[in-house]
């Protein structure tokens, strides 16, 4: 196989794994972190916010939010990078869009299970984001903040994503604090 056949089957190889992670996410946000209000960073957590206070649909939100920061870093980011990140937002779009559909806002663990619910939710989500990155994905937001950032100075991708969660999860207390 010449140069060209290695690089497109990584490519698929990699939009199939992409794929395989975006489903582990929705999955998790659909199935446990949803249907117990819990949040987390990134745009799918302002996203649950969103909803939760008026009930836009968790996608909605992503979409826009992604849709606006990815038209303004096209340029900056690479061609590459932008259609997978791209790619990646139309199909969590779906992903969370068809997972809800399935699974409603069914307590799967039970009642009062909000502990166990945020364990296993947000081990499906990383383990989602996991197989993302590891297949030189992204699913939008912070990571493209991340990229942005870590392109013109030395702060480490982690880092910056980790600053944006710690904001976005914060101002949960201001939404649901009595």
């Amino acid at each position: 196989m010449n140069l060209t056949g290695n690089v497109l089957l990584r490519e698929v190889r990699d939009y199939l794994f992409i794929i395989f992670g975006l489903m582990n996410y929705a999955l998790g946000w659909s199935a446990f972190l949803l249907p117990y209000q819990i949040t987390t960073g990134g745009v799918t957590g302002i996203g649950a916010i969103v909803f939760y206070t008026s009930g836009i649909p968790i996608q909605v939100t992503y979409f826009l939010i992604n849709a606006v920061l990815l038209a303004g870093v096209f340029k900056i980011l690479g061609t590459r990078f932008s259609i997978k990140t791209l790619y990646a937002i139309f199909t969590l779009t779906f992903l969370l869009w068809w997972f809800q559909q399935l699974m409603g806002n069914t307590q799967i663990v039970g009642e009062g299970q909000d502990f166990m619910a945020c364990i296993l939710g947000a081990t499906l989500c990383e383990i989602g984001l996991g197989i993302i990155f590891i297949n030189n994905g992204s699913t939008g937001w912070t990571d493209i903040i991340a990229a942005v950032v870590n392109k013109y100075r030395d702060i480490t991708f982690g880092r910056i994503i980790m600053y944006c969660d710690i904001v976005i999860i914060s101002s949960c207390y201001f939404v649901f604090h009595d």
